[in-house]
């Protein structure tokens, strides 16, 4: 996926526009997140950071009745 047509320019604020096939084969959408990583022989590796929450927003909630967790707590003196 290396060609020139992938290449761009830093601005004068240090931001850069991801080339419109890069975005489209990673699939990126505004708000996602990179993260940037470089090596000793100067090479650039982007990131996308996948968000962890949310992961269990399908589920539905479990009633668990009473518990006695405060007295359970008071039981010990965390002081």
């Amino acid at each position: 996926m290396a060609t020139d047509e992938n290449e761009t320019t830093v601005n004068e604020s240090f931001a850069v526009t991801i080339p419109k096939t890069i975005r489209e084969h990673l699939d990126l959408e505004p708000g996602d997140r990179l993260r940037w990583h470089a090596d000793d022989n100067g090479d650039l590796v982007a990131e996308i950071v996948r968000e962890r929450h949310g992961a269990a927003s399908d589920l539905n909630p479990v009633d668990m009745g009473e518990t006695d967790a405060v007295e359970v707590t008071d039981e010990y003196d965390w002081s």
